[in-house]
């Protein structure tokens, strides 16, 4: 509640759910909501019949257990969803107060989560690339937008089919909408990466660093093999190239001429030669099985090319080194003859590890560009604690408007785990809001039953007394046991 309190969560849902005739007010009902996604995520089912009877805030907040059921929970989802931009914006204002954050860098990542169910009545419910490996469900996309330290500008819910490259200009539009044109950099992979994408962008004098598709690394084949490159800590390697002149079409794109980041990583050189090692070792094993079972039986021609395709298809990333021929004999019989392409393995073994970047900031260093562009981790961050600590996944409700407002209260949750975290790193206390949430849960308001002998009860509650290393982290982040109960105190 202290943190809730931190953030003004409470005035400005008390400020923008006015009440009316409700008993419980909405706002009351929504933190009890946000609470229960961070510490104990579940149905709002569950949390009506048995986390809040057993949890200690229908004292704290002064709503019995007995008037939290999950229609009022499921009601409030529909209440506060329409707020969802100007409560964002109330958040990202707020958090830079407090912590005094710096918002010249957005980054922007899109992940999916999948429905249980047909979730027949939404149209966003599709079937799509899967980042959770359930391709057989239904699923939404989530793109989100986080400063260079994880915290959350804002989200947009999109079609599960969505392709990632179709919602930047929703997203950056929606972005400048609420904060305005300010002189930020964008920051994105290069699934979000298009000539039409980049072209927005520049339109309005945006500023971006972006990933690019593996295969525009043959166009630096040259600056790959020099040796100007300058390592910007162990293991890492970049140098800045500029593309050859003729990729300018006229005067005017000559003077937008980009900068591209060549990167290199002895780690990742090393993942990639393993995986293509496997790959390879997979196909030639499969290669040489199907030209010995060819040789000794008759096999139809086209399904042995299907075969072969399929095969290929499994492994992707070692099928362009291995140039295959399934010829006809005279009886009509299918004949494989296969080999290694060696001028695709010379550049693998030159490319890997190699990965390039490109933007239009013209007044960074390659170290500060790379470092730039690294920061992405922190939106894949953001997206692991959704999908594990506050269990966005699966989607259990089948509405659109339901769907939505369940995403809310999990960005909600996830904006409470990152204040939390800059509390604690505030406090040096490290970054890790879990384990100091899981210590200050061992702290419980417990119920004490006196008999007396007129057969009268005395009925009171108190607070375990924290241990000193809960008492450590009390004091550290600034935050004190509920005053009514430790009066009580035993």
């Amino acid at each position: 509640m202290q943190v809730i309190e931190r953030l003004k969560l409470d005035e400005f849902l008390d400020d923008c759910l006015r009440p009316g005739k409700e008993r419980v007010r909405w706002s009351l009902t929504s933190m009890i909501l946000v609470i229960a996604r961070l510490l104990n995520p579940s149905s709002e089912l569950f949390i009506s019949e048995q986390w809040y009877p057993n949890s200690a805030l229908p004292e704290l907040t002064g709503v019995p257990a007995a008037r939290v059921d999950d229609n009022r929970l499921y009601r409030c989802l529909d209440e506060l969803l329409p707020h969802k931009e100007v409560l964002e914006v109330h958040l990202k204002n707020r958090l830079g107060e407090l912590f005094d954050l710096e918002y010249d860098l957005l980054l922007y990542d899109v992940t999916s989560t999948f429905f249980e169910g047909q979730a027949s009545g939404n149209p966003k419910a599709q079937r799509g690339y899967s980042r959770d490996q359930r391709s057989d469900c239904k699923q939404v996309c989530i793109g989100l937008v986080v400063s260079r330290c994880g915290i959350p500008l804002g989200y947009e819910v999109f079609a599960g089919n969505s392709a990632d490259v179709t919602t930047v200009k929703r997203i950056v539009e929606e972005m400048e909408k609420r904060y305005g044109k300010s002189d930020r950099v964008w920051v994105m992979d290069r699934g979000m990466v298009s000539e039409n994408n980049l072209e927005f962008l520049r339109s309005q004098g945006r500023r971006y660093i972006v990933g690019t598709p593996k295969s525009m690394l043959k166009k630096f084949e040259q600056e790959i093999l020099k040796s100007d490159w300058h390592s910007i800590r162990d293991g890492i390697e970049v140098k800045l190239c500029h593309p050859p002149i003729e990729e300018y079409s006229d005067e005017l794109d000559k003077s937008q001429m980009e900068t591209f980041i060549l990167c290199r990583s002895k780690d990742r050189a090393e993942k990639d030669a393993a995986i293509v090692r496997r790959s390879e070792e997979k196909i030639e094993a499969s290669l040489k099985s199907l030209t010995e079972r060819c040789e000794k039986q008759k096999r139809d021609p086209m399904k042995v090319e299907r075969e072969i395709g399929r095969m290929l298809g499994q492994n992707t990333r070692a099928a362009r080194l291995f140039e295959v021929n399934v010829t006809r004999t005279d009886a009509g019989h299918a004949m494989v003859a296969w080999k290694k392409v060696k001028p695709v393995q010379d550049w693998n073994a030159l490319a890997d590890g190699c990965y390039l970047l490109r933007t239009n900031v013209r007044d960074w260093t390659e170290e500060e560009l790379w470092k730039a562009y690294i920061q992405l981790t922190e939106a894949e961050a953001a997206f692991q604690i959704h999908k594990s600590d506050l269990s966005i996944r699966p989607i259990w409700h089948h509405k659109e408007e339901r769907v939505d407002a369940h995403i809310l209260f999990c960005f909600l949750a996830y904006v409470l785990w990152k204040t939390l975290g800059q509390m604690c790193i505030a406090a040096g206390l490290g970054n890790e809001p879990r384990r100091v949430l899981n210590e200050l849960s061992q702290i419980r308001l417990i119920d004490v039953v006196l008999p007396t002998r007129t057969g009268i009860d005395i009925r009171g509650q108190c607070v375990t007394r924290p241990t000193e290393y809960q008492q450590i982290l009390l004091d550290k982040l600034k935050l004190r046991l509920p005053a009514a109960i430790i009066q009580n105190q035993m």
